[in-house]
C-alpha cells in the first residue's frame, strides 16, 4: 500500500455531507462547459474535412469520457476522501505518482487552461475590437506575443490579485459568469434553430482537409482536442467526501453531467455547420463568432461575440480560484511543494499558490493556441488513463466495493478508456512529436524535482 500521510479510505472530519444529486451534477456539467466548445470545431474542420465526422468525433469523445466517469465513481465510492486522481495514484502506485499528478494538474489542469481560456476570451472580443485579433502577433522562436496575449495576460492577473482577497466575491462573480455562460448557449441554440439564416446543404458539404495523415490516424489524434473540451468529467470526485450517499450520487452526478454535456456540444456543432459551410470554417479559432454573423448578421454576431467573451470569464475565473486550493490541501499533505500552503494571515487565502499559478499561467499566453491546447489534452488524457489503470491494482485489496455498471462484463469498460488511450497519445506522438515530447518532458521534470526536493530521505523513511 503506498504510504501517505493521512487515509484516503475514509472521510475527513468537519466536512459535512450536504451535496445532493442535482448540486453534483450541475458541478460536473459547469466545470465540463469551458473553452473547447468555442473554440475546437475550427481545427476539426480541417483536420476531417467532412462534416458528419466532425459531428461523430464528439460522439465518440463523450463515450469515452463517459466510460472514465464511470470508472471514476468506483475509485470515488472506495476513496471518499476528496482529491481525484491525487488520490487514486497515490494509493495505487505510491506517493511519487501522487506528486506528478499534483505536477501535471499545476501546469495542464489549471495553469495552461487558464491561458486558453483568457486567449479565447481576447478572441472572442476581438469581433468588436480588431486588435486583438490572434493573426497580430509577432513571433518569437516558439512563442507568439500581441495584443491578444497582452490582454489575456492582464485578465490574468486581474483574476489573480482579486483571488488575493478572498473567495467570497470571486464566488458570487462565478455565479452570476456561469449563469450567463449557459444562458448564452441556450439563446444561441434556440435562436440560432429558429430564426437564424443557416443552410442544410453544409452537411453535404465536405472541406479541403489541412492534414496529409491517414484519417484514422487523425481522427484518434483531434481526439485530444475532444479531451480538453470534455475535461471536467470527473468534477464531482473532487468533493466526494461531502456527498450524500456517495456510493450513488457521485456515478449518477458523473454519468448525468456528461451526458447532458455531450447533448448540448452535439447540438452546439450542429448550429456551427448549419450556419457555416466546413471550407470557410477551417482553422477558424472564433467559431462562435463565425456562425453569429452568418446566422444573425453583423449586429448579432457583435452581441454574441461579447456575451461569449463573458461566458469565458466563467473558466477563467473558476479555474483560477480551484487549482490554488488543490495545491494547497496536497501541500498540507506534504506532498506538494510547503511554500503552496501558505496563507496569508488577513485574507486566509493560498496567496503562494495563486501567485505561483497566476505566473505560469501569464508565460502560456505565449504559446500558440492549437499548440497549447495539444499539451493540455496529452497530459490529461495520459493522467487520466493512470487513473484508471489503478483498478487493475486496487480491486485486489480486500472489502474493495465494485459498481455493477463497471463490474459488468469486466473488465471490457476500462479496457475501452486504456485502449482509447493509447490510440490517441500513440497517434499524438506520431503526428505532433514535438509538443508530445514537451509534455512528456514535463512528467520527467516532475520525476526528478520530487526526487531532489520532495521524496522521503532514507533516514525519514526508517522513521
Amino acid at each position: 500500500m503506498a504510504s501517505s500521510t493521512q487515509s484516503f479510505s475514509t472521510p475527513a472530519k468537519g466536512l459535512l455531507r450536504q451535496i445532493g444529486l442535482l448540486s453534483a451534477t450541475a458541478l460536473v456539467f459547469s466545470n465540463m462547459i469551458g473553452t473547447g466548445i468555442f473554440t475546437t470545431t475550427g481545427f476539426l474542420a480541417g483536420d476531417l474535412g467532412d462534416p458528419w465526422l466532425v459531428i461523430a468525433i464528439w460522439g465518440v469523445g463523450a463515450l469515452i469520457a463517459l466510460a472514465g466517469a464511470l470508472c471514476y465513481s468506483e475509485l470515488g465510492i472506495n476513496f471518499p476522501s476528496s482529491g481525484g486522481e491525487y488520490v487514486y495514484l497515490t494509493e495505487a502506485y505510491g506517493p511519487t505518482w501522487g506528486f506528478m499528478d499534483g505536477w501535471v494538474s499545476f501546469f495542464a489542469g489549471f495553469s495552461a487552461p487558464v491561458a486558453l481560456a483568457a486567449l479565447a476570451f481576447s478572441e472572442y472580443l476581438s469581433y468588436v475590437f480588431p486588435i486583438l485579433k490572434s493573426t497580430n502577433t509577432m513571433s518569437v522562436g516558439p512563442l507568439e506575443i500581441g495584443p491578444a496575449q497582452l490582454a489575456a495576460s492582464a485578465l490574468i492577473a486581474v483574476f489573480t490579485v482579486v483571488n488575493f482577497f478572498g473567495i467570497q466575491f470571486v464566488s458570487s462573480v462565478q455565479n452570476v459568469l456561469s449563469a450567463l455562460k449557459l444562458a448564452v448557449l441556450a439563446g444561441f441554440l434556440v435562436l440560432g434553430f429558429t430564426v437564424g439564416k443557416g443552410d442544410w446543404s453544409n452537411f453535404s458539404q465536405h472541406a479541403v482537409r489541412t492534414s496529409t495523415a491517414p484519417i484514422w490516424e487523425q481522427f484518434a489524434t483531434s481526439l485530444i482536442f475532444i479531451f480538453v473540451a470534455y475535461s471536467g468529467w470527473n468534477a464531482a470526485t473532487y468533493v466526494a467526501e461531502e456527498l450524500r450517499e456517495p456510493e450513488k450520487t457521485l456515478p449518477r452526478a458523473l454519468t448525468l453531467g456528461t451526458v447532458f454535456v455531450a447533448i448540448l456540444y452535439g447540438l452546439l456543432n450542429l448550429l456551427y455547420i448549419y450556419a457555416t459551410p466546413l471550407e470557410q470554417m477551417k482553422g477558424v479559432l472564433r467559431v462562435g463568432s463565425q456562425a453569429s454573423e452568418r446566422l444573425f448578421g453583423v449586429d448579432g454576431a457583435s452581441l454574441f461575440s461579447v456575451l461569449m467573451a463573458a461566458g469565458l470569464l466563467a473558466s477563467v475565473n473558476a479555474l483560477v480560484t480551484i487549482g490554488p486550493r488543490v495545491y494547497y490541501a496536497m501541500a498540507k499533505n506534504r506532498a506538494f511543494f510547503p511554500a503552496a500552503a501558505h496563507v496569508h494571515e488577513k485574507w486566509r487565502t493560498p496567496v503562494a499558490s495563486i501567485a505561483m499559478q497566476g505566473v505560469c499561467a501569464v508565460f502560456m499566453c505565449l504559446t500558440p493556441f492549437r499548440d497549447l491546447m495539444f499539451y493540455v489534452g496529452f497530459l490529461l488524457n495520459a493522467f487520466a488513463a493512470l487513473a484508471v489503470a489503478s483498478l487493475f491494482v486496487l480491486r485486489k485489496r480486500p472489502g474493495w466495493r465494485t459498481l455493477p455498471v463497471v463490474s459488468f462484463a469486466w473488465p471490457l469498460l476500462p479496457v475501452f478508456f486504456l485502449v482509447c488511450g493509447a490510440w490517441v497519445a500513440v497517434s499524438g506522438l506520431l503526428l505532433r512529436p514535438s509538443v508530445s515530447m514537451t509534455a512528456l518532458a514535463t512528467v520527467a521534470l516532475g520525476a526528478v524535482v520530487y526526487k531532489i526536493f520532495l521524496a522521503p530521505k532514507p533516514a525519514e523513511s526508517k522513521a
